[in-house]
């Protein structure tokens, strides 16, 4: 079976404190808070997931929010930024509606032609809003960003394997950038490569992106993908229920943590859509630890 990634399913970051989080991302960033749950491995903390109404791949932003955990730092060997396409007929509106809630809204830049404002979220982290033409509305991301010191490994593997093209490179202030998208009109199908010279140590912590997750449009397409990355050497792990979709996972030749996702069974199979997200749904190995688990998570309030 031959295939190829039509773009990204979620990304997954660490944040601080989980109410801040949760206004900021509800708030001015306008994101839909789809499913409000608990880590796998650490039932005592929050996974919140952001998007779309729906929860459509292409639009996940996940946090698993640690209170106190320390500030981190993006460095060579993890993906260091996440950019939402904002409609280029709304990037002049959506400037004023973030002044006027409060944040700062830095000076302008460029990528690639389009326009590209860079916000910090409440755990300093870059939250990039790249104009996009076609871009339908301010869910869906634009692209990720990884920083490696050796991007052609890298690169190779997102086009010989996964499948997408080379379509532009660039320099600015020392930095390297080269742009891979996925062919199709998928969204969140860029992902760009820099490299810089700047002596910088990774350290994970808030504000840094744990993970990231590509798209496997169904079970067969990420059982073929378990044997096309055997194939081109990379070992995955074995197929991971997450609840919301299943999960495959390796690290790719930089360093960055790569995971494949299922678009199903998605974020409406324990409870209706139009309430997603207002209540606390556990694992079922989880749930007789209910009243436990409420006791220990913060109460966290979406913003109106």
């Amino acid at each position: 079976m031959t295939t190829r990634i039509p773009g990204l399913h979620h990304v997954t970051a660490i944040s601080g404190p989980a109410q801040a989080n949760v206004t900021f991302y509800t708030g001015p960033l306008k994101q839909r808070l789809v499913k409000k749950t608990v880590n796998f491995d650490d039932p005592g903390t929050y996974h919140l997931y952001y998007g779309d109404p729906k929860g459509s791949p292409g639009t996940i932003l996940t946090f698993f929010p640690f209170a106190d955990a320390g500030p981190g730092r993006a460095g060579p060997g993890m993906a260091s930024a996440y950019a939402y396409a904002v409609p280029a007929a709304d990037f002049d509106a959506t400037i004023d509606r973030l002044m006027e809630a409060g944040v700062t809204v830095p000076r302008l830049t460029e990528r690639f032609g389009a326009k590209v404002m860079t916000l910090r979220d409440p755990d300093n982290a870059p939250v990039e809003l790249i104009e996009d033409a076609t871009a339908t509305d301010i869910h869906g991301f634009h692209s990720v960003t990884l920083w490696e010191r050796d991007p052609d490994r890298t690169a190779r593997l997102i086009t010989d394997v996964f499948g997408y093209q080379a379509v532009g490179t660039e320099t600015e202030g020392g930095v390297e950038r080269l742009r891979l998208k996925a062919p199709g009109d998928a969204r969140a199908n860029v992902i760009d490569i820099i490299r810089s010279d700047a002596e910088t140590t990774a350290r994970p912590g808030a504000g840094t992106i744990h993970h990231i997750a590509f798209r496997a449009r169904s079970q067969d397409e990420q059982n073929a993908w378990i044997e096309t990355l055997a194939s081109a050497g990379h070992r995955t792990t074995p197929v991971i229920d997450r609840q919301y979709f299943n999960a495959i996972y390796f690290r790719e030749p930089g360093g960055v943590l790569f995971e494949i996702a299922t678009d199903p069974p998605g974020f409406a199979v324990d409870e209706p859509e139009a309430t997603m997200g207002s209540q606390l749904m556990l694992p079922p190995q989880y749930e007789p630890m209910r009243a436990r688990i409420e006791q220990v998570l913060p109460p966290i309030r979406v913003a109106s």
